[in-house]
């Protein structure tokens, strides 16, 4: 035994789950128009998102590059302006002199100053400094130029520069660093008001993006949907049958190719359906035409053949009852061609009458078969009438009770009675059983198909495969139905129902083309 393994198709988790997430969109809302308005509204949010995160970045990188550089400026211009009156040693006061110095020089902005030597303090204008993080320490002790910090203090933004104060050797080849590093502390709420008002300027330009998304989405809609709507009347108008109808075809586009396409197409159905349409008439004409033609001498033959049988005797009586034979069921065939040809060409009437349907049924049975073939469990004298057409009400009866007699076995039994729908409408019901083997469920769809035999090996027998055809047309024809199954216990059922209480102006239900078929 060998192990199979299964492997997991690329993409289809996702496909999956993006057919199940569209399975529980609402329907109305999965039309072209609410789609193309998603899509436009989602590429305008997109577009309108990421420009605006790329312009806050860059405007909020300049702003706040172009404030911390003029803030760095100032302060290195302010402490160099001190630096040259801090002793190389300086003590508490001069540091806390340095710092009076640079805060009086920018008395005007709101900055701190802190001035570190050692283990010396020196702030201004009082102590409290913002705490400064190892990474700036470590910068300020080992760098000779000036660094910052973005710093977020209770909420507030604020800039932190360390600037270390150096000098030149007596050399004055060598920059060096004295030990001495001035910080400064500025808030930034000007620069963050600036930004604030960027973000509000970005979000009226995306709300205005996206209404005009939502006006150009409306409009492409309209647009597209405009051939496409009428392309689904046109196919809505060809499939009632009107197949001269065309499209409008402008300009150059896929949906203009596809408006042609369709067009070219209904051009070709409409030469397609004429074409068959006539050759069908062609044929309907031909069979019967040829069923007429028929009809008058085999009436002789079949005549002439009744007198020879009165007279043969031996193999002349054999040959003559074979041939008497052969001509009845060609008489029979052309009748039922003829009849099939007057269904098709709608000439089929029907000549209503007010009768007992059961006794109608009863002269039927005992016209044709003896007592013991067929069972008959009828309603008493009067209690089922119907206006029906007495003649194709036989030929019905007898189309079924055969077909059962011939594919099934006796006894056959034949039921009546009367059933009441919900609707409210009254059917007269007649059922035809019997005992044989019963339809196979391959050959039930085609069972009342022309020429249909569920049988091969029986492609040649005596049945035409028109009885229930022309039975199904005969139904049809008085407004009823007809259906064919199989007992549980075996056998064949065939069910007529006709509607009672119609008036005999009524017209048939459908009476195209049937079929027919023996079992």
């Amino acid at each position: 035994m060998s192990d199979r393994t299964s492997a997991a198709v690329p993409g289809a988790g996702p496909r999956r789950f993006l057919r199940a997430a569209l399975a529980r969109i609402p329907l109305p809302l999965r039309g072209l128009r609410p789609r193309l308005l998603t899509s436009f509204v989602l590429v305008a949010m997109a577009s309108s998102l990421g420009t605006g995160a790329l312009a806050f970045r860059e405007a909020r990188t300049g702003v706040l590059q172009q404030s911390q550089d003029s803030v760095i400026n100032r302060f290195r211009a302010s402490v160099d302006a001190v630096a040259p009156a801090i002793p190389l040693a300086p003590d508490q006061s001069d540091l806390q002199f340095a710092v009076d110095q640079v805060r009086y020089a920018n008395r005007s902005s709101d900055w701190r100053i802190m001035a570190a030597y050692g283990g010396h303090r020196a702030y201004a204008p009082n102590p409290g400094f913002v705490e400064l993080s190892p990474e700036m320490l470590r910068s300020v002790r080992d760098r000779r130029v000036a660094v910052f910090q973005r710093m977020n203090v209770d909420g507030r933004p604020r800039l932190v520069v360390g600037m270390p104060v150096t000098y030149t050797s007596d050399e004055g080849l060598e920059t060096m660093l004295s030990g001495l590093v001035m910080y400064l502390e500025v808030p930034q709420t000007t620069e963050e008001g600036y930004v604030e008002a960027m973000v509000r300027g970005i979000e009226r330009a995306t709300l205005v993006a996206l209404c005009l998304a939502v006006v150009l989405a409306l409009l492409a809609a309209s647009g597209v949907l405009r051939p496409v709507r009428a392309l689904r009347r046109a196919t809505r108008r060809m499939a009632a049958g009107h197949l001269d109808v065309r499209l409008d075809v402008s300009g150059s586009d896929e949906l203009a190719d596809l408006s042609q396409s369709f067009n070219e197409t209904a051009a070709e159905l409409e030469r397609t359906v004429r074409e068959l349409r006539r050759l069908e008439a062609q044929g309907r004409r031909f069979v019967a035409d040829v069923s007429h033609e028929l009809r008058t001498p085999l009436a002789a033959m079949s005549a002439v053949t009744d007198v020879l049988d009165l007279e043969g005797e031996g193999e002349t009586g054999e040959a003559l009852r074979l041939i008497s034979e052969g001509t009845n069921r060609l008489s029979g065939l052309v009748n039922d061609l003829m009849e099939i040809s007057r269904f098709d060409a709608g000439a089929a009437e029907l000549n209503r009458d007010e009768i007992d349907l059961a006794e109608s049924v009863r002269r039927t049975v005992a016209s044709r078969w003896r007592q013991e073939q067929v069972e008959t469990r009828l309603p008493g004298p009067g209690e089922l009438r119907a206006r029906v057409d007495p003649r194709r009400l036989d030929v019905v009866t007898a189309n079924l009770i055969g077909n059962a007699l011939r594919h099934g076995e006796p006894p056959v039994r034949l039921t009546m009675g009367v059933r009441v729908d919900g609707a409210g409408t009254t059917w007269a019901v007649i059922e035809v059983t019997d005992n044989g083997p019963g339809i196979a469920e391959e050959d039930m769809p085609h069972i009342f198909e022309r020429f249909y035999k569920a049988s091969t090996s029986r492609a040649r027998s005596e049945s035409s495969g028109l009885g229930l055809a022309i039975t199904a047309e005969n139904v049809r024809l008085h407004g009823g139905r007809i259906r064919a199954a199989n007992l549980p216990s075996g056998g064949a059922v065939f069910t007529v129902e006709l509607p009672l209480h119609r008036d005999d102006t009524d017209t048939a239900a459908d009476t195209g083309a049937g079929g027919g078929s023996t079992r």
